[in-house]
């Protein structure tokens, strides 16, 4: 079994993973709910859907946060998820 070079191994460094899936992760998690509330079914205004949309965030949330720690390095982790914060966001504002 082959060890993998030191470059290639995930980085230790979890306080900047840890930060950037509870920061970045979070309003990762509302960009993609608000979306769901916007495009999902009955749009903005389904009475039935507030709820659902409400426990729909932290679940998305915690997904986030735990891939969070697969990126090799923490500045991957703030750039990747920086990057998917600002699509979200262009996303919604462009098409609501």
């Amino acid at each position: 079994m082959a060890r993998l070079a030191e470059q290639d191994k995930l980085q230790p460094d979890w306080w900047t993973k840890s930060l950037a899936g509870l920061i970045l992760g979070f309003t990762l998690a509302l960009g993609l709910v608000g979306l769901f509330a916007w495009f999902g079914p009955g749009g903005i205004d389904a009475d039935t859907k507030v709820q659902f949309n409400m426990w729909l965030i932290t679940p998305i949330w915690l997904l986030i946060l735990s891939f969070s720690f697969m990126f090799k390095t923490g500045l991957r982790a703030i750039g990747y998820l920086s990057l998917f914060n600002i699509l979200t966001y262009i996303v919604l504002y462009t098409f609501r």
